[in-house]
């Protein structure tokens, strides 16, 4: 089957589909260069409020297809421009994993704000086995999730981590039984759909490092009348009607 990324939106949430199946939905050079502008196209979209990333059937995703990279652009630059993207997008980033998370499959699921995975999956960061300077950009992001010390680990070593191992570590926020990720994503994506984007976004950005932007978002707050309807909607027992969406 063809290499593809596929998407679908319902009811607010976008799923995003890593499709190869042939190559354990290793991402290609096409791929890779898509992303960013699907997640632009998305970003737009006032309909969307939380994003799910996942892969085809039984794998999240397997990296990169090194085929499909040979002798073209720096694959490493198409990787970090599409972990950027996915970083920076401006509404709840959920990474849904099954299976094998490894090298640039783990690069896009830490770039996602949250991690959910099934018992089972497998995680690697895998560019020792090829002599490969993993970037500084996602070394930090790395870091930041699991410490410096499995960080390292998993630098050093490129071995893969089993999903107990990962949730441990801090890179997964939930661990599923089998047959339960895509229910319970599917369940936290529609609570996700129901809270307040402001509260999100600013947050997103503060735990994010992003500084310089406390009068911005006391502005936005006062602006929106969001943080009146909450309390509101609290004292009448009702649910809120948030108005404030990302993108203004």
């Amino acid at each position: 089957m063809d290499a593809a990324l596929l998407h679908s939106v319902d009811d607010g949430v976008a799923t995003v589909v890593i499709s190869h199946p042939a190559k354990r939905n290793a991402m290609t050079a096409a791929m890779w260069r898509a992303l960013p502008e699907l997640l632009d196209a998305l970003s737009a979209d006032r309909a969307v409020r939380v994003l799910v990333l996942t892969g085809d059937g039984l794998t999240f995703c397997a990296g990169a297809d090194i085929s499909s990279l040979a002798g073209k652009e720096d694959p490493q630059a198409l990787a970090v421009l599409a972990e950027e993207a996915l970083a920076a997008f401006p509404k709840p980033t959920i990474a849904a994993i099954r299976g094998f998370c490894v090298g640039g499959g783990s690069q896009l699921a830490a770039a996602c704000d949250l991690r959910f995975a099934e018992e089972g999956s497998s995680f690697g960061v895998t560019p020792a086995r090829l002599g490969i300077v993993y970037p500084a950009s996602s070394t930090r992001r790395l870091v930041s999730l699991v410490g410096p010390a499995t960080a390292k680990y998993l630098l050093y070593s490129a071995e893969l981590i089993g999903a107990e191992h990962a949730l441990r570590a801090g890179f997964l926020d939930e661990l599923l039984p089998a047959g339960q990720l895509e229910r319970r994503v599917a369940e936290f994506a529609r609570i996700l759909t129901t809270r307040s984007q402001l509260t999100q976004a600013a947050a997103k950005e503060f735990a994010d490092g992003r500084t310089g932007r406390d009068a911005h978002w006391a502005a936005e707050a006062a602006a929106s009348g969001d943080t009146a309807e909450g309390v509101a909607a609290f004292l009448e027992r009702r649910t809120p009607a948030f108005t404030w969406t990302a993108g203004g």
